[in-house]
């Protein structure tokens, strides 16, 4: 009788709580350890810990976990200043003083891209910083109706789960949105069907706060008095389907300002603004002083948006190229460069991670490019850019991973790094964005 070895099927540790010691940190200061072959990643773990974590993936190379229990603390593991930081998805290193959060994101991302390019050391300048609390214009808060126990729920995902913590404050949102746990918890009840309402997109432009209602039924015009009647001071619309949005009161352009370069921006509630206007406006002043841009620059603004940067640097160069793919932000970047009185901004629209087309900006005559892409980094785009020969490159980055990649391909074609700054624009999370230079050799 022939017998056939058959290898046992190896137990998942899915669901599994296991104990591991923290060697060091990555770029996003998870906590890396290992078990057996496997390399861990666990969340809420510092460097020279031991703690207790779930294991929520179990993959042939890596394990990832999130910690329920320190057993060992850091000297830097200090308490939360927020009460709902332990269940509350919306930030991860509140178990870090700011300081300690900013250095460790560094100094992780720039291991990251020291591994990633073969630099051996890279050209750090002060991170751009500003106040940790208060800090958020823009946020979307989860609404969740339970249907058993006719109780509402208004908050932000859960860590690692689909759930909402229902919270009353959160203090990285801006004072002027603060109310809207408190109205929501009101109004949402007093609806007939409340689980209609699924989240809320809250924003502040300039001095006035919009609230945008995601439902998936109608809402008859008197539920919708209930909101605006609930907190009048906000402008309330309502989205019944994906992009299709509309104003319950009088139309209000939102809009912010670049003071120190006197510009206002107009734009559309969706349409993408960064969400801390401090450190918005600390960037773009930054990107003029870095660019050095004269009267005689030929400037080309990848992935432009509004004209966030496009506007500002109009106004020290000769002419600036702007290019977006969205056909509304095109428009818009168009409009807003006529309100401020820039006619030397030309607006484009183009995929830039395709084949650039053969057109009137797609060609060398540029002294200086500035590129802001989304977090998939500019794949595609910085192959296009390096064949354009200009001697600067600006890279803003929410992505160290795809950053580094696009950036050793600039250092492959002839660009050296010549600074790099971190702008911590989510405190308390673990992300953190980049702005590097680079000039051709």
């Amino acid at each position: 009788m022939l017998n056939i070895y058959k290898a046992k099927p190896k137990t998942s540790l899915l669901g599994k709580t296991l104990t591991f010691q923290i060697d060091s940190a990555d770029y996003e200061v998870q906590g890396i350890g290992q078990y057996q072959q496997k390399i861990a990643f666990v969340s809420g773990a510092l460097p020279g810990e031991r703690v207790q974590a779930k294991i929520l993936e179990d993959k042939p190379g890596f394990i990832k976990a999130t910690t329920i229990k320190v057993l060992q603390p850091s000297v830097l593991r200090v308490t939360a200043p927020c009460h709902y930081a332990a269940i509350c998805g919306g930030c991860q290193l509140q178990h870090l003083d700011i300081q300690a959060q900013r250095d460790l994101k560094q100094q992780g991302i720039d291991q990251l891209i020291r591994h990633q390019t073969g630099l051996s050391a890279l050209p750090w300048q002060a991170m751009l910083v500003d106040d940790d609390h208060g800090y958020r214009r823009r946020a979307r808060i989860g609404i969740w109706y339970d249907k058993k126990q006719r109780r509402v729920s208004v908050g932000f995902r859960q860590s690692g789960d689909k759930q909402i913590v229902a919270i009353a404050d959160c203090m990285v949102l801006s004072p002027l949105l603060a109310p809207i746990f408190t109205e929501l918890n009101k109004v949402i009840p007093q609806l007939k069907d409340p689980a209609a309402v699924t989240h809320a997109e809250v924003l502040q432009a300039g001095e006035q706060a919009f609230i945008t209602l995601r439902h998936t039924k109608p809402l008859t015009v008197e539920e919708q008095q209930l909101f605006i009647a609930a907190w009048p001071e906000a402008v309330w619309l309502g989205e019944a389907e994906p992009s299709v949005i509309h104003y319950w009161q009088p139309a209000v352009q939102p809009h912010y300002y670049l003071a120190e370069q006197n510009l206002r921006l107009e734009f559309a509630t969706d349409a993408f603004i960064q969400i801390n206007a401090e450190l918005n406006q600390k960037m773009v002043t930054q990107a003029l002083n870095w660019l050095n841009i004269n009267a005689n620059d030929v400037v080309l603004d990848l992935y432009a948006g509004i004209g966030n940067f496009t506007l500002a640097l109009a106004q020290q160069a000769k002419t600036v190229y702007g290019i977006e793919g969205v056909s509304k932000m095109v428009q818009q970047l168009a409009t807003n460069a006529q309100l401020n009185g820039l006619s030397n901004v030309v607006a484009f629209q183009a995929d830039l991670h395709l084949a650039w087309p053969k057109t009137s900006w797609n060609k060398p005559i540029y002294s200086k490019v500035l590129l802001d892409p989304a977090r998939a980094g500019a794949v595609g785009a910085v192959e296009q850019i390096t064949k354009l020969k200009p001697q600067h490159i600006l890279y803003v980055s929410c992505n160290s991973a795809t950053f580094a990649r696009d950036a050793k391909h600039l250092l492959q074609t002839g660009y050296r790094l010549e600074k790099i700054c971190g702008v911590d624009m989510f405190a308390h999370t673990s992300h953190l964005e980049l702005m590097a230079l680079f000039s051709r050799l």
